[in-house]
């Protein structure tokens, strides 16, 4: 008979040092015209539409803050950003609005934004000319600023483009002082980027100043925004906010990303300026943007940013003080896979020696615990945990987690899976019980006990499993969901818990189909199907990262390469995904013949390639930075060689052709490397997104 060996431990509760004092001192000096005493809050059109900034796009977004009961959470401010102005100024050197864009004016769109009961926000430079290259506001200050006051304007983003190397304290100061002088209440937003250490002086300029350079919707820019802006709460408070730049939720990060974003900037007491279309946003976006008790902690009274009290291993732990005497506490996992991450009460600066222990409000589920002062959660990869702490009052169900570590598997393979469940209350848990939630066609066999009698406080029980994948797969690659569950008894009842994990499978590449990577990368393909989930900072230039299913020599003069991109993932604008040819696929860097053909999400369709048989890409079809049409899914691609000169069309419908583009590439042998492929343009975060494909075909 096979002993089975319970396993109870007591918990080892790692606490990383102190990283600094928590709630720091508000700024020494803040601007004095009672403005934005709480985080600005609104909607920004720029990071959605760029420049496709119109007058009827302002209004349908005030009527849907409104509709959607944004503006009722505090959602105050529709914000135009560039490109709202005509080429240049008129007669009289005033600033004119694009007559196409906004027909009837600015002060016609503030009317009817003000008749919502919201305010309307401007854009300009603190240069000459603004990013977009229309007029700037350098030398205009007084003008520019009268101008904005008889408009009705009640926010300005002040950017910092063709600033002319004039320092930014005195450029910005001048229009500080021009707004000031118009008598209106205008919120004043310092876009410099973080330069010139303008977080040391500009409470005493503005409302608010941006921190870091502009952020993008994938995980790596947000977190880098993240780490400058969180290391500045001293130099915060009410009237003077850091700005680690506007929301990305709802434009393509995972929905867990999304939330996280939301969770550190309500965390940062950040302005809450929404960067995503808000009359298509779904459900889940409307209600991250929505959530009033994370809402709450942004805009709380005291003003005190959080601050990082222990940082290790990717592992972070915040905490704000609020106008209550609570604490909000956030537990940032800023790793792929995940973790327990843990602190104490007296970390976070809660009064020690609470009789009752101290209530954890989850600011995202609403369930309520108590602990004995840990405070800790297992915590998924790039989530957060955003607790409220308060001493505890009244009787309440007790603080656990659940972590879950699954094995990497592939198909029919059997691995190991262990369930840490932790007791964090102030009295012991009863009848604990551990398992699993598998999809149809796995299966699990208990290796330990999973179940347990008591688990005292500050203790852990643990299970194992041995899990079994199914042998055989329906697409390339399958995520398959596997569920960590527990339930227990306390004083009060009965609780249970679950913690959500998946496991990625591939179906090897079978001949005549081979696979590469110079990244990290998951690579399926069944039939003519193809599935690449990977990462890779770039192909352009000596940056050469990406993941490739090809065919060996399979292309040729007079060939004709297809596919069809059914599904992207948007991990940047120039992420790429299509077809491969070069003389060498796994020569990555070095290989000559070097042409792509490929779909991005932000910049339409583009065919780039090696000019000088280097093995690098260095010309593009389209002008800098910039590709053909928009990106649609799916998309078919085709690339056509003639000799060593390539043609590349995409469509929409696989009916009508449109020509990307036409280059006479050096260095192309006879027969060709050919494939599909895809890089995640992720720039060295080490993101990664999944790319499908169907319908290869060379000939």
């Amino acid at each position: 008979m096979t002993k089975i060996r319970t396993i109870l431990l007591a918990a080892t509760l790692v606490i990383a040092p102190t990283a600094g004092a928590v709630g720091a001192a508000p700024p020494a000096s803040a601007l004095a015209n009672g403005l934005a005493l709480t985080p600005p809050m609104g909607w920004n059109d720029w990071n959605a539409f760029g420049c496709a900034v119109s007058a009827q796009l302002v209004e349908q977004t005030a009527d849907k803050l409104v509709a959607s009961g944004l503006a009722a959470d505090g959602y105050g401010y529709v914000n135009i950003d560039d490109c709202w102005m005509a080429p240049n100024r008129d007669s009289a050197g005033n600033l004119v609005p694009d007559p196409a864009k906004f027909p009837d004016g600015i002060k016609a769109v503030a009317d009817y934004v003000h008749a919502k009961g919201l305010k309307l926000g401007i854009y300009e430079t603190a240069g000459t000319n603004t990013c977009a290259g229309f007029p700037g506001s350098l030398g205009h200050e007084t003008q520019d600023a009268n101008t904005f006051a008889a408009w009705g304007v009640d926010y300005l983003k002040y950017d910092n483009c063709n600033n002319q190397g004039v320092p930014s304290q005195q450029r910005y100061n001048a229009m500080g002082k021009a707004l000031a002088a118009t008598g209106r209440p205008i919120v004043y937003s310092l876009c410099s980027w973080g330069t010139e250490d303008v977080a040391s002086w500009g409470g005493s300029v503005g409302n608010l100043w941006r921190t870091t350079g502009d952020i993008s919707a994938d995980f790596g820019s947000m977190l880098s925004n993240f780490h400058t802006n969180v290391a500045l709460a001293a130099d915060a408070g009410p009237g003077a906010w850091n700005d680690p730049d506007m929301l990305e939720v709802g434009n393509g990060m995972s929905a867990v990303e999304d939330q996280t974003e939301f969770t550190l900037w309500a965390e940062m007491a950040a302005p809450l300026i929404s960067g995503t279309d808000l009359r298509t946003a779904s459900a889940n976006t409307l209600r991250i943007l929505g959530n009033r008790q994370v809402i709450a902690v942004d805009q709380d009274a005291l003003g005190r940013q959080g601050t990082e009290i222990s940082s290790s291993g990717g592992l972070d732990v915040l905490a704000k003080p609020l106008s209550d005497g609570s604490v909000s506490v956030v537990l940032f996992n800023e790793n792929a896979t995940a973790a327990t991450i843990s602190t104490t009460a007296a970390a976070a600066g809660l009064p020690t020696g609470s009789k009752g222990g101290y209530a954890l409000q989850d600011l995202w589920t609403g369930r309520t615990t108590v602990s004995g002062g840990t405070i800790s959660a297992a915590v998924p990869g790039h989530a957060a945990v955003m607790y409220k702490v308060t001493p505890a009052k009244r009787t309440l169900p007790p603080s656990t987690s659940l972590l879950t570590t699954l094995p990497s598997l592939g198909a029919g393979q059997s691995g190991t899976v262990y369930s840490y469940f932790t007791d964090n209350g102030v009295a012991a848990v009863t009848d604990v019980r551990l398992g699993l939630d598998l999809p149809a066609g796995w299966t699990a066999k208990p290796l330990t006990a999973t179940r347990f009698s008591k688990i005292a406080p500050g203790h852990m029980a643990i299970s194992a499993f041995r899990l079994t994948a199914p042998a055989t797969l329906t697409k390339p690659i399958e995520t398959a969901q596997i569920n960590g569950t527990e339930t227990d008894r306390w004083s009060g009842g009965s609780e249970s818990s679950v913690f959500a994990g998946s496991l990625q499978l591939a179906n090897p590449p079978q001949a005549p189909y081979k696979a590469f990577t110079s990244t990290t990368a998951m690579m399926g393909q069944l039939g003519n199907s193809v599935s690449i989930d990977g990462a890779g900072a770039d192909a352009w230039g000596s940056t050469d990262q990406y993941s490739s299913v090809y065919q060996q020599g399979a292309e040729h003069d007079g060939s004709t390469t297809v596919v069809e991109v059914t599904a992207q993932a948007s991990t940047s604008d120039w992420a790429k995904a299509g077809i491969m040819a070069r003389d060498d696929i796994t020569g990555a860097g070095s290989s000559p013949g070097y042409v792509i053909l490929a779909v991005t999400p932000g910049h339409g369709y583009v065919m780039q390639w090696d000019s000088t048989g280097s093995g690098q890409l260095d010309s593009n079809s389209a002008p800098s930075n910039s590709g053909l049409g928009a990106a649609a899914y799916p998309s078919w691609l085709k690339l056509v060689r003639s000799g060593s000169t390539f043609t590349g069309y995409y469509s929409t419908d696989d009916v009508t052709w449109t020509q990307v583009g036409t280059a006479t590439v050096p260095g192309v042998n006879a027969t060709q490397d050919v494939g599909t492929f895809m890089t995640a343009h992720n720039e060295g975060s080490g993101d990664s997104g999944e790319v499908d494909f169907t319908g290869f075909a060379t000939s």
